[in-house]
């Protein structure tokens, strides 16, 4: 495969890759954080509000991702024009529908 098919594969959001990866990570640690609650009976209140917490933490990581897609996937793709770049709407417009509806 020549470089420039490889190169823009690259995922739009690698430049900020360790940024997710340290979000998700966190996101991990609230999970767990649930678990623990769930297992030592914590008052329902308690445990929804950490579950409102662990949704906003992943909606921040949908949105970022959703941006980073947008702004050099669906651009450079619309740049190009054809299938392709049909495509990539699509795709931004099934993932926003797919966000909506969670």
């Amino acid at each position: 495969m020549d470089d420039n098919r490889t190169a823009t594969r690259l995922p739009s959001y690698i430049h900020r890759k360790d940024d997710y990866l340290r979000r998700l990570r966190r996101v991990e640690g609230q999970a767990r954080g649930l678990q623990r609650m769930v297992e030592e009976e914590q008052y329902c209140i308690d445990i929804l509000t950490q579950v409102s917490a662990m949704t906003r933490a992943l909606q921040a990581v949908s949105l970022g991702l959703l941006e980073e897609h947008l702004s050099h996937c669906v651009v450079d793709a619309a740049a190009k024009g054809g299938p392709e770049a049909q495509e990539k709407v699509r795709e931004a417009t099934d993932a926003i529908a797919r966000l909506v509806r969670a």
